[in-house]
């Protein structure tokens, strides 16, 4: 019963994150990431409670345990973090991401893996959806112009990353299905997904994509033997045309998009490996500042969530990076990994590479003791998973981010947990019971604080009145934003007193920034 209550809550998170936003502009940001986090939050704290509430015996392996290292130093790392509010949320994420894996791992060792994939395909059809109805004239409040065609997710990058990821769980849906109709409807969902990817622009998608593909080709090869008297190889040549078609239309059929370039889909492949001028050069830019702020914080870093808080003080003015106010033009560097060597240092980055790199090595062998071909297709898109999001996650931001983390961590753990090996550990009493409270301690927190942060989003609402701000601050204490706003409603109405108490909060978050000291200057 409980494994039938973790499936279909995986399940229905997986769909809930793609779909969850809210639809007040200023919050570009946060009205994207915020709702999803909470999906996330919620859908780790009530598979928790199923998966820890078992039994204090559990199945270990080099995976499971590189993974809780990296969590526990993660948590040592928030401790030295210079924005608390910013560590509690990135660390939240990475337990909560942590849980489903681990609870979709005990639904693979069950056997029960393909529900899990189904879910993750679909997610990953409706998240192209979104986007191609942006991209062909739907309008609507939940979308946003600013990174067309973002669809639900407000970005074209992170619907491509998230289209990149669930890939290779659709293909698998489509190949494995029981009738003629399911593989049709997965030929549709790959030439939509196929579509995306194009009209996305997105070079770390498109890498991706390519890196994961060449990665597959050996143990789709491989795997050929377990096929017999199955109707993979005609599918597979099927997906493969429907992705050409899908492909082909997103580039001729006229869109809404408006691209500043001729050949804009040309360009951009042109300068998938420019690192020497535009974005690219950029990009390179800020990971040698990331090194630097990484050298001076070796062990813990700076702390989850924290590099936007310490970047300014080791990029120069003129570093892309950098908005005109002064901070950080997005609140994450532009990798996964870049993030993780400079906020939890380079053990915490190697702990979780090391996860993947186990679970890499590990797909690729033993098939034979599987005994089933759909179980050996489910490996190969093990394979597939764990190199699209690896490779996404080094050009951008994905594990850092719900939508994408939730999707890449179910369906890496629902495929790794097939045919799992593993020793029994037996947990003292007290140690489990202190493992279980820390875990639900912060997944309820986090939980608490996505939902506060929702509340205080839906209080400014347009943001027409300072009593709508003032509220919002009293649900979200932690936002830079929302304190400055406060602080300059204050300042301007001549009520000095008040402005500074709200400055000083903003400086607390982000010491290096400007805007709290002119506010500051403002009420002297």
């Amino acid at each position: 019963m409980s494994q039938r209550a973790s499936t279909m809550l995986l399940q229905l998170g997986m769909l809930a994150v793609v779909l969850v936003v809210l639809p007040f502009k200023l919050f570009e940001l946060d009205r994207y990431f915020v709702p999803k986090e909470l999906v996330l939050h919620i859908v780790a704290l009530l598979v928790a409670v199923l998966l820890l509430a078992r039994k204090r015996t559990v199945t270990v392996d080099a995976a499971d345990t590189l993974l809780a290292m990296f969590l526990v130093w993660s948590m040592l790392s928030a401790l030295f973090a210079t924005n608390h509010w910013l560590a509690q949320r990135a660390l939240g994420v990475s337990v909560s991401s942590a849980i489903v894996f681990w609870t979709a791992r005990s639904i693979g060792a069950a056997g029960s893996y393909r529900p899990v994939l189904v879910a993750a395909a679909l997610a990953t059809v409706c998240a192209a959806v979104t986007s191609l109805a942006q991209t062909y004239g739907v309008e609507t409040d939940f979308f946003s112009l600013n990174r067309a065609p973002g669809g639900t997710f407000g970005n074209r990058n992170f619907v491509a990353h998230v289209c990149a990821i669930g890939l290779p769980a659709l293909i698998y849906s489509a190949l494995t299905a029981r009738r003629s109709g399911g593989a049709l409807l997965g030929s549709l969902g790959v030439a939509c997904v196929a579509g995306v990817l194009v009209l996305s622009r997105s070079r770390a998608a498109w890498l991706a994509v390519a890196t994961s593909f060449a990665m597959l080709a050996i143990p789709l090869l491989a795997s050929r033997k377990y096929w017999s008297g199955r109707t993979i190889g005609a599918r597979l040549a099927h997906l493969s045309v429907a992705a050409v078609i899908g492909a082909t239309l997103a580039i001729f059929v006229p869109n809404r998009l408006n691209w500043s370039s001729d050949s804009p889909y040309l360009d951009s492949a042109r300068g998938m490996v420019d690192y020497k001028s535009g974005s690219g050069r950029g990009r390179l830019a800020q990971y040698v500042n990331s090194m630097h702020m990484a050298a001076a914080n070796p062990v813990f870093g700076v702390g989850p969530g924290n590099w936007p808080v310490r970047y300014v003080r080791f990029a120069p003015a003129s570093d892309p990076s950098i908005a005109d106010d002064g901070m950080t033009a997005n609140p994450w560097p532009s990798s996964d990994w870049v993030a993780f060597v400079s906020e939890r240092g380079v053990i915490g980055a190697l702990l979780l590479l090391g996860v993947f790199a186990v679970l890499f090595i590990r797909a690729c062998r033993r098939w034979s003791e599987l005994g089933d071909s759909d179980a050996v297709l489910a490996k190969v898109v093990l394979v597939g998973t764990i190199t699209a999001t690896l490779v996404a996650s080094a050009f951008d931001a994905a594990l850092l981010l719900a939508a994408p983390a939730l999707l890449a961590w179910a369906v890496i753990g629902a495929t790794s947990g097939i045919g799992r090996r593993g020793r029994e550990v037996t947990f003292a009493r007290r140690t489990w019971a202190i493992a279980v409270v820390v875990t639900l301690l912060v997944i309820a927190t986090s939980a608490i604080r996505s939902a506060a942060q929702t509340v205080a989003i839906l209080t400014v609402g347009g943001g027409g009145s300072r009593a709508g701000w003032v509220g919002a601050v009293s649900w979200d204490p932690g936002s830079y934003r929302i304190n400055m706003r406060v602080a300059d409603l204050y300042a301007s109405g001549g009520r000095c007193t008040s402005a500074r108490s709200y400055a000083r909060r903003a400086q607390a978050l982000f010491p290096y920034a400007a805007a709290p000291r002119e506010v500051l200057s403002r009420c002297r």
